[in-house]
């Protein structure tokens, strides 16, 4: 009888055996899952039948690395896990099945990354493979670009030029600091005065080409009009040789100078392209968003639309030629910046196949272009916004506002737009926005000593509102359906003389302070301690991009507690609000997958029915999730990888 079950559990393994073996991997090569940056997978095995049945399968800490943020989405990568972990930004190899670190390589200290606003913002790492070998390419806080072989951790051998500082090895790094063209000391890196430059993403590696995007210090962490712009480095993938350079501040001669006034061109700067870079291979064009130019909530001492601030903008990677672009807000003072990697889809309008580049937005749009030739897919129109009242401040006259798809969250700010549950609880939140000027989309900045008697203004959606870094978009490239996580959020900021700000600075780029600059950042005292606004106070959308119509919008998470359990709403059929945090998701052949908490505020992971919005699972996790995450199926296995600050926290089925 033994003999016989034996004999019957070795054929029921059999089959086991063999699917994994024929199923194989399905990786997750950038942190964008793909060079369209589509956070979709393949990978089948977790379906709405066994869903409910995941379970933490290992947890990977980085707290020897002294990882904080869980920023970096990892990549799985010919059978190994890849990420960046702390203000070192480590480089680490772990085990797919296990957790286990395999190695980890950390590039020596310097001044340079000591001194950096992002450290622990690396995001990932990127790839490609060279000579027949996998390499695994990082930039660091302190603007190197690094090539590791994937197996080994080894810098590659030939790959850039010997570092002149202790520690460095002799070979596979790259001073990218070399290629700006600004004096710098290779341990100081450049001098504060004339500005400052790090990275926050990982390089993105087209048809043999590493492109570089940047970050400078925060905005709203500045004070002085000088800075240097972040143009967008390339860097041969074999051999680390400078290929081109983009300047993002266009000088005399070059297109779009006209768009500086006051000669700001010579001297402030930023521009950086923070947020992950996209690709075509096969149109051989990178995607990069950017980001504001110096000084957030002020700029009279850069008139003008200020190209190529706020924009996406299209590069032929072979030569770094602009293709095309499109400037998403002219002027910006908001800190719109974008903060997401472009979408890349092949969709069909009206009948004709069309190749697409999909930018989500703070603002709670998206913009959406032929990737090609850069003509808006549907009209975007220029429209009216307000002027400012900040003395020497000259916003543009319009912005552009896409006619299709509508937007996804919150744009502008009325009292329509309050918590109604009851009409106290109305009164309250109405009497509660008396001391601040609302209005609509891109309503501007108020300084502080106004004439209005007003604490400031509300922008809506605010800096940290719409689209942001912490839940970035995800789509399925077999439907062409956009899937939009989004939070309701209004900002308000105190901006004041320049010198109050800078007096409180310990070390400021440039040298020259700015009339106003933000002093800080302060929210709305929330009435009763209930969100000001009508839920849901968080969401996920699901746009057809092949019409630019919304398909379905639910809450994303469940009630808070604080909401749910609220004396004031004794008696009221409170519908399910969303937690109002931005909710990490990704999007597999069967499911779209998000992080988010439940109705206890406990974390959970929720599975949503990808046509219908539907839930149709969700299981409690051990932490909560800080920003994306990501699945991959290894020897057969399917695993969800969720990143929950300093730990890695990969869920599988038993």
């Amino acid at each position: 009888m033994a003999k016989a079950v034996k004999h019957l559990i070795l054929f029921l393994l059999l089959p086991l055996t063999a699917f994994a073996g024929e199923t194989g991997s399905v990786e997750w090569v950038t942190l964008g899952s793909d060079a369209a940056h589509t956070r979709y997978s393949a990978a089948a095995e977790i379906d709405r039948t066994n869903f409910n049945d995941l379970e933490e399968a290992w947890l990977w800490d980085g707290a020897s690395f002294n990882a904080q943020s869980g920023r970096s989405t990892p990549s799985y990568i010919d059978g190994i896990l890849y990420t960046v972990a702390g203000p070192r930004r480590h480089v680490v190899a772990i085990d797919p099945a296990t957790g286990e670190t395999l190695w980890s390589y950390r590039e020596p200290h310097t001044r340079r990354w000591e001194y950096s606003m992002r450290k622990d913002y690396g995001k990932g790492v990127a790839y490609a493979e060279v000579d027949g070998r996998g390499v695994i390419y990082i930039t660091s806080p302190g603007f190197f670009l690094t090539a590791l072989d994937a197996k080994t951790g080894h810098p590659i051998k030939g790959f850039g030029d010997e570092v002149p500082v202790d520690g460095f090895p002799a070979t596979g790094v790259v001073d990218m600091l070399a290629d700006l063209g600004h004096p710098f000391d290779p341990f100081n890196g450049v001098d504060l005065e004339t500005g400052y430059i790090t990275t926050s993403s990982p390089p993105i590696v087209v048809n043999g080409v590493v492109v570089v995007g940047n970050s400078a210090e925060q905005g709203y962490n500045q004070s002085r009009v000088e800075n240097i712009p972040g143009d967008i480095l390339a860097y041969d993938a074999r051999t680390g040789k400078f290929l081109w350079k983009f300047k993002v501040l266009p000088g005399p001669g070059e297109f779009g100078h006209e768009t500086w006034e006051n000669d700001a061109w010579k001297w402030t700067g930023d521009i950086s392209s923070w947020a992950p870079l996209s690709a075509d291979p096969e149109l051989g064009i990178v995607y990069i968003p950017t980001n504001g130019a110096t000084l957030d909530f002020y700029g009279g001492f850069r008139p003008g639309d200020n190209l190529f601030s706020t924009s996406l903008i299209a590069l032929d990677v072979k030569t770094g030629k602009r293709v095309w672009h499109y400037q998403l807000v002219h002027h910006d003072i908001w800190n719109y910046d974008t903060p997401t990697a472009p979408v890349l889809l092949d969709v069909t309008v009206d009948g004709i196949s069309t190749p697409i580049v999909a930018q989500a937005t703070k603002q709670s749009f998206v913009y959406t272009f032929n990737r090609k030739t850069g003509e808006p897919v549907w009209p975007i129109v220029e429209t009216p916004v307000p002027a400012s009242m900040i003395p020497g401040e000259k916003l543009a006259r319009t912005q552009p506002f896409p006619t299709r798809p509508a937007p996804f969250d919150i744009q502008g700010l009325t009292h329509d737009d309050l918590i109604d549950f009851t009409p106290e609880l109305k009164a309250a939140a109405i009497e509660a926005l008396e001391p601040y000027v609302i209005g609509p989309l891109f309503n501007p900045p108020l300084h502080r000593d106004n004439d209005l008697g007003k604490v400031g203004s509300l922008w809506c959606p605010g800096d940290v509102g719409g689209v942001n870094i912490d839940a970035p978009v995800a789509a399925d490239p077999e439907t062409g359906i956009l899937y939009i996580p989004s939070r309701s959020h209004c900002s308000t900021r105190v901006i004041a003389p320049g010198e109050e700000r800078d007096a409180i600075i310990a070390e400021p780029t440039g040298t020259t302070i700015a009339d106003y600059a933000v002093l800080r950042g302060f929210g709305i005292r929330p009435p009763n301690n209930l969100p000001i606004f009508k839920p849901p106070f968080s969401r996920i959308t699901a746009i057809d991009m092949n019409t630019g119509e919304h398909i379905w919008m639910i809450p994303a998470g469940e009630t808070p507690s604080r909401v749910a359990r609220h004396p004031k709403l004794a008696g009221v059929d409170v519908p399910r609000t969303g937690t109002g945090l931005s909710p990490p998701l990704l999007v597999t052949k069967t499911l779209v997958m998000y992080a988010s908490s439940d109705g206890n505020d406990e974390p959970a992971l929720f599975a949503v029915d990808k046509r219908t919005g539907n839930e149709v699972g969700q299981v409690p996790v051990s932490l909560q999730s800080r920003y994306g995450m990501m699945t991959y199926q290894h020897q057969g296995k399917q695993f969800v990888v969720l990143q929950t600050g300093s730990v890695l926290t990969a869920m599988a089925l038993p």
